[in-house]
């Protein structure tokens, strides 16, 4: 990854979201400020980190919505158009415990196949944790309140629902994990 990757990941990821999707563009943004912060965490793949907080969303795009799994159409997106690093599409096809998501959508064995879990654990929590503790209109929350409000807007029997129930104990424990790699504890506000 080079010094201009995340200003790539920007250009891209404002490309696609910012005027179909703004509130996810606004999410986006929040997610990689997020990211930027742990930077200190990871050395030479803090900008991978960044890179793929900025575009772990991208595959909501209309336009690339071939399977309507965004994680998998934006790791595609990112590795057929773009050309992109492997273990940035494998991030991004992955966050947020996407395989869980794209078991429940019959998905789970062409993402495996295609994108790999990366086995980088602090890397993959650290995407976790900046997801889900940015709400969707990019500020700061607690994962606990994400998955409440994700269960709200998607309704709890949805297929979305289903998954964000099942995945939350794993999320809690990501951020658990990256809270105490950080020092820090998760809480809102700047």
């Amino acid at each position: 990854m080079s010094g201009s990757m995340v200003g790539w990941a920007m250009h891209v990821a404002e490309a696609e979201l910012s005027a179909v999707l703004p509130r996810r563009w606004a999410h986006t943004q929040g997610v990689a400020r997020r990211a930027a912060g742990l930077g200190h965490m990871f050395g030479e793949d803090a900008e991978l980190l960044v890179t793929a907080a900025t575009l772990h969303d991208v595959g909501y795009a209309p336009r690339l919505a071939a399977t309507g799994f965004h994680p998998l159409d934006g790791a595609r997106f990112l590795r057929d158009a773009h050309g992109a690093d492997e273990r940035l599409a494998r991030l991004v096809a992955n966050h947020s415990f996407g395989w869980m998501e794209a078991e429940e959508r019959g998905l789970r064995e062409e993402l495996e196949a295609e994108f790999p879990l990366l086995d980088e654990p602090l890397l993959v929590d650290a995407l976790v944790y900046c997801d889900m503790t940015t709400t969707p209109d990019g500020e700061s929350t607690t994962a606990q309140e994400r998955v409440a409000e994700i269960t709200d807007r998607y309704g709890a029997d949805s297929l979305v629902g289903r998954f964000i129930r099942r995945a939350s104990p794993e999320i809690f424990a990501a951020v658990g994990r990256v809270d105490a790699a950080s020092g820090l504890a998760t809480r809102a506000g700047p």
